[in-house]
């Protein structure tokens, strides 16, 4: 495989994880396997018809693997390494939270002292 596939490849896995419904549903599936109606219950807010579109992105890019029992599809993580992703990010997004928190700190002393 050339490097460009593999960057197209990694970039299709991001994309993917990068919009928030997907998310959800990933960070929801750390529990184990849904089926469909009861991840839409648990999103909410999401009707069924965008949840099922959302599932097949994921399960394109290969992140989910599903089985059919009777009329309800189940879905699972296909490889659980994903979470590894999703936590970096939870990492990374705290640091620049600290970041900015010690920086309006510091800023708000700077007022003080004027």
């Amino acid at each position: 495989m050339s490097q460009e596939v593999a960057r197209k490849m990694i970039s299709g896995i991001f994309k993917a994880l990068g919009h928030p419904t997907r998310l959800a549903i990933v960070m929801l599936l750390r529990g184990g396997e849904r089926c469909v109606c009861e991840i839409v219950e648990e999103l909410g807010s999401e009707q069924q018809s965008n949840v099922s579109q959302h599932l097949a992105v994921l399960r394109g890019e290969g992140l989910l693997a599903s089985r059919k029992e009777g009329l309800n599809v189940h879905y699972r993580l296909r490889h659980p390494e994903v979470l590894d992703l999703v936590q970096v990010a939870e990492r990374l997004l705290l640091r620049e939270l600290e970041a900015t928190r010690k920086s309006l700190g510091n800023w708000q002393q700077e007022q003080r002292e004027e």
